[in-house]
Parts: structure tokens; C-alpha cells; sequence
């Protein structure tokens, strides 16, 4: 066996790393536990050898660890431009993004993504066919394998820690999307169906995986194995065409790991909720339990402009039945570029659902906070109440406005009640009685004709 590279490496040759014994510190696990269970392919840690020797921040993504949230930004030909990418990059890893794709598809990619990587504390991932595309002129059918090879170790060498690659769209895939409402809906997926199609060749990067593994074991970049046959819309939703794909990635999955590459798998994407449940432990099942990463997903399409909450719905179901990590969506998807506000709705809704997830499993402190913060409203307690909030700003801000200056700070009421009306009050007031003697016990009332 060569000598380890990887996280995955030297957690099978029972070695535990300082990025393991950071993650173990920052999950409250024991380092041992994260030791093995990037051993058994259940965890990743996205972490560049390029990019941990700057300012990156160990993370962990994978069953045993918190629910994670990934945040997308990236310019377009459209719009966008480095202060702008990098005050999104500021916003989503202030409101508590887990990792940041970037996903570029404009001018200055290189010089926006270096800009990226150096300042940020999170794991950084990208759609490497996206850059490529651009320096073809947008022509897909001019790829060559050798163009992607160089497009991943170009970027490996920058300090990118995943990368999302749809190496499992295979030719023969591509009839059973004819029906589909919504067709190909990844982007990724698109373009390399489209090459397929010109060329009528299979996937170039299915027939390169082992190289593409080569190159990314060197730096220990991840696999993001893209899901380029996901659902667009709930009508596609658990098709055969989504699912041939999976069982392709499944084997990609042992295939990737056994040659030392840490993997987790892109899940949908559109799917009712009464199908989430079975689309996680599917995926889970046929990939061995690799870390899943789904794309929200949306359980409803017709809520354009609030499709942050469609999915956040979603997101939440995914993450109870053991997705590990959850692409945010803004309110901007399908209809736009999102700007600085949209990733922070986008954040605060997947927040939201991660927490939500994390509850429902049990993780240990998951719950810590929000006991706290009842405690805190009980007793009035405002300030501690904003400083526990996942948006201080925004829940003093709408307390605040309602209410003289003078008098929020220590009222024992908030403007939805008022002095008179508040449950909490009237609670504390009851309770004071009992304390004082006040309250008697009441006789038990004996059954109607009982006497005599």
C-alpha cells in the first residue's frame, strides 16, 4: 500500500489526523469514532492539502456528525464580480454555511475562486465542467477527456476540497428521460448528455474515473459524485432514469475509495414528501452508506420566489432520514442570480432545517440551545433571548419596533399581547400564588346522587 494521503488513508491504516482530532472537538465525538468512521466511507472531511495549510477550518459531513449545510454562489456571464462573490461568501458563512461551492460560470473565474479559497475558513467546492466549458468557448462538443483531466488538477492545485463531478450519466440513461416533464435539469448532467449524444460515445468521465481519482487522491480533494439525472420537478420525481444513475454512483462510490478518495453522493432535487424517506435509504443502501448530499429537495413546484421554504421542507425530511449534508436553496432559484439577501434567506432557511434534523436524530447538544433560549423567554430575559437567536439582528430588530425604546428592555410583555394578555405573565403570577399559599386545594366533587 502506497503511503497515506488521504483522510480516508489514514483513518484505514488507524491513524488519526490533527483534522481528525479538530473535527472530534468541534462534534463533541470521540476522536476514535471520526477515525473509523472515515474509515468505513460514512464521513468525509473536505479538506485540500492546498487549502489546510491555509485558513481552512476541518469539517466533518456524514451520518454520525452534525446535519451540514452547503451554500452556492458564483458568478454568471450575467451578472456578479469578485467583491460581490466575496461578500456572499462573508454573508453565508456568517449565518453558519458548513461549506461554500463555488460555481462560477463567467469571466475571472480563476482569479474570483483564488480570492475565494484564501479567505475562507470552510471547505470550498466546485462543478470543475463549468470552468472548462468557458475555456472551450461554451462548445461542449469540443471536450476532450484531457481537457477535464487538466481542469481537475488545475484545480486541486488552487485548494479546491470537492468537487462535483457527473461521472455517472451513462448513455444508456439518456432515452429513459425522453417522457420527463423537465427533462435534464443539472447542468453538469446537460452538457455531458449533450457530448454523449454528438459523439455517441459513453461518458468520457465515467471512462476516466480511475485517472480523475489519481489526481484528486494527490491533494485530497473529495468527490461530490453529481447526480446529473436528478428530478427537476416532483412529476420526474424517483424515476427509473434518476435511479439507474444512483446504482451507476454506487458503484463509483467503492470504486472511488478503494483507490484512496474520500466520496459522498448528490442526491435530488424535486421529490413529494412522501417519497423522501425511501429516496435517503435507498441512496444509503446502494452506496454503502457514503455521505449524502441532497439539493434541497423541493417538495412542491409552484411556489416561485419562495422556493427557500418549498424546500427548506424537504431539506428538513432528508436530514432526519439521514441525508448528511443539505444544498441550500434562496429565493432566488429558477428565477435568478442570487444576490447577498438571498443567500442569507437561503442560509437561515437551511439552518433552520439542519438544526430541525439534528433535533429529531438526537445528536447529542443538538437541543442545548433552544432550551436555553425557552428559559430566556420565559423569564423576559430579551437580550439573551436575541444573543441565543439564529438571527440576533432580525429578532431584536422585529421586537424593537413595536415597542417604546424606554420600555422594551425590562417589559414582561411583548406588543402581541401586551401587559394584560401574556400567557408567560400570567403563568409566572399563578405560580407566585402557589409559592405564596394562595392557592388551596380544591375538594374532589362527589358523584351526582351520591348523598343520602
Amino acid at each position: 500500500m502506497p503511503n497515506p494521503i488521504t483522510q480516508l488513508e489514514f483513518a484505514r491504516a488507524g491513524e488519526i489526523t490533527p483534522e481528525m482530532n479538530y473535527v472530534a472537538e468541534r462534534e463533541q465525538l470521540g476522536p476514535e469514532l471520526i477515525r473509523d468512521e472515515v474509515a468505513a466511507g460514512r464521513m468525509v472531511i473536505p479538506a485540500n492539502t492546498v487549502h489546510a495549510a491555509g485558513r481552512l477550518e476541518p469539517m466533518a459531513i456524514g451520518i454520525a456528525s452534525k446535519c451540514k449545510v452547503n451554500a452556492n454562489i458564483g458568478n454568471s456571464a450575467v451578472t456578479s464580480d469578485l467583491d460581490g462573490e466575496l461578500e456572499k461568501l462573508h454573508t453565508a458563512v456568517h449565518f453558519g454555511a458548513d461549506t461554500v461551492m463555488d460555481l462560477s460560470t463567467g469571466s475571472n473565474i480563476d482569479t474570483i475562486r483564488k480570492a475565494i479559497i484564501e479567505a475562507s475558513p470552510v471547505p470550498i467546492g466546485t462543478v470543475p465542467i463549468y470552468q472548462m466549458l468557458e475555456e472551450l468557448g461554451g462548445e461542449i462538443e469540443e471536450m476532450r477527456p484531457q481537457h477535464f483531466l487538466d481542469m481537475v488538477e488545475h484545480q486541486a492545485k488552487q485548494g479546491v476540497d470537492y468537487m462535483t463531478i457527473h461521472c455517472g450519466v451513462m448513455y444508456e440513461h439518456l432515452h429513459m428521460t425522453t417522457n420527463r416533464v423537465t427533462g435534464i435539469v443539472s447542468r453538469g448532467g446537460s452538457l455531458i448528455a449533450k457530448w454523449m449524444m454528438t459523439h455517441r460515445k459513453q461518458n468520457p468521465l465515467y471512462e476516466a474515473f480511475d485517472d480523475l481519482c489519481d489526481i484528486m487522491r494527490q491533494y485530497d480533494v473529495t468527490w461530490s459524485l453529481g447526480d446529473g439525472l436528478r428530478p427537476g420537478s416532483l412529476a420526474d420525481a424517483s424515476d427509473e432514469a434518476q435511479f439507474a444513475e444512483l446504482d451507476v454512483l454506487g458503484e463509483l462510490t467503492a470504486r472511488g475509495q478503494e483507490r484512496g478518495t474520500q466520496v459522498m453522493v448528490e442526491g435530488p432535487g424535486h421529490i413529494p414528501m412522501d417519497q423522501i424517506k425511501m429516496n435517503v435509504e435507498r441512496q444509503i443502501e446502494v452506496c454503502n452508506g457514503a455521505p449524502f448530499y441532497v439539493l434541497g429537495p423541493l417538495v412542491t413546484d409552484f411556489a416561485p420566489g419562495y422556493d427557500h421554504i418549498t424546500s427548506c421542507i424537504g431539506a428538513s425530511l432528508a436530514g432526519w432520514a439521514g441525508a448528511a449534508m443539505l444544498c441550500y436553496v434562496t429565493p432566488k432559484e429558477h428565477l435568478g442570480l442570487p444576490e447577498p439577501e438571498d443567500v442569507k434567506q437561503g442560509m437561515v432557511a437551511y439552518k433552520i432545517a439542519a438544526h430541525s434534523a439534528d433535533i429529531a436524530r438526537q445528536r447529542p447538544g443538538a437541543r442545548d440551545r433552544d432550551d436555553a433560549l425557552s428559559k430566556a423567554r420565559f423569564e423576559f430575559d430579551w437580550n439573551e433571548q436575541f444573543r441565543l437567536a439564529l438571527d440576533p439582528e432580525t429578532a431584536q430588530r422585529y421586537h424593537d419596533e413595536t415597542l417604546p425604546q424606554d420600555t422594551f428592555k425590562s417589559a414582561h410583555f411583548c406588543s402581541m399581547c401586551g401587559p394584560k394578555y401574556c400567557s408567560m405573565k400570567i403563568t409566572q403570577d399563578i405560580r407566585e400564588m402557589a409559592e405564596n399559599g394562595e392557592l388551596v386545594e380544591l375538594s374532589t366533587p362527589q358523584p351526582s346522587g351520591s348523598e343520602g
